[in-house]
């Protein structure tokens, strides 16, 4: 029997959370084996009612949370809970979870990172990584809620960072995601949320795509720093 179509998402706003839920339940409804390949891209954007770039965003999430693997040339794989688990009980104990990573360690290692992705984002990313980061901009402006505009704040981070082409560097800043999934860091953004925090947030974003876009390197990794500070800030300004 032929699998039964997924419900059609009718905004094109969805966030890639909501996307990539859609995608794991289909897999379930199928009886998709582990390992087995998921639908293309083109037939998942088609079922969910969406941008073959939103379907792209989605399968960035579920990589990164070790729930898919994709291989160039062959598709994408759904992955056993083994396959990501870690394998040394020992080490796996010793690893922070995500409530244990303070948001002052968070912001070190975004300073580090994000910033050091930028030149593979401008040398690789494609008129539909700019679609997604887009889309992604368009919901944080449309956000009326703290929640909502950190929803829309994490997928475009995370957009920039799959533009960067590069699985490695998706899987390595899949710990600060996880991090910033963490009751801390959420706690602590709420507190220090205003309005007019967002709308500079919001401008920054913007001007960090405009200058991927242009492939302005220097100006980019400029407005990147400058936004990673800012945050930094105010999240010292809310422990004080």
């Amino acid at each position: 029997m032929a699998d039964q179509p997924l419900q059609t998402v009718r905004t094109r706003s969805a966030a890639p959370s909501v996307l990539a839920q859609l995608i794991l339940e289909r897999c379930g409804r199928s009886a998709l084996a582990h390992g087995g390949r998921l639908p293309t891209e083109r037939m998942l954007a088609a079922e969910l009612g969406v941008s073959r770039s939103s379907v792209r965003s989605a399968l960035g999430l579920l990589e990164a949370d070790g729930h898919v693997s994709r291989e160039v040339g062959r598709g994408t794989f759904l992955r056993a809970p083994a396959d990501h688990a870690p394998r040394d009980g020992a080490r796996a104990a010793r690893e922070p979870e995500p409530d244990d990573v303070g948001p002052a360690d968070v912001m070190a290692a975004r300073q580090l990172i994000e910033p050091r992705v930028l030149p593979l984002v401008v040398a690789c990313a494609t008129a539909r990584d700019f679609d997604e980061m887009d889309r992604c901009l368009a919901g944080g402006e449309g956000a009326e809620r703290a929640d909502e505009f950190e929803a829309w704040d994490f997928a475009l981070h995370h957009a920039i960072v799959v533009a960067s082409h590069n699985p490695l560097l998706v899987r390595m800043y899949a710990q600060i995601e996880e991090a910033r999934k963490g009751s801390l860091w959420g706690n602590m953004k709420r507190r220090n949320d205003t309005r007019e925090r967002r709308l500079a947030y919001q401008g920054d974003h913007r001007e960090i795509v405009d200058a991927l876009r242009a492939r302005e390197l220097d100006h980019a990794l400029d407005a990147t720093t400058r936004h990673l500070e800012r945050v930094r800030l105010n999240l010292l300004q809310a422990t004080a």
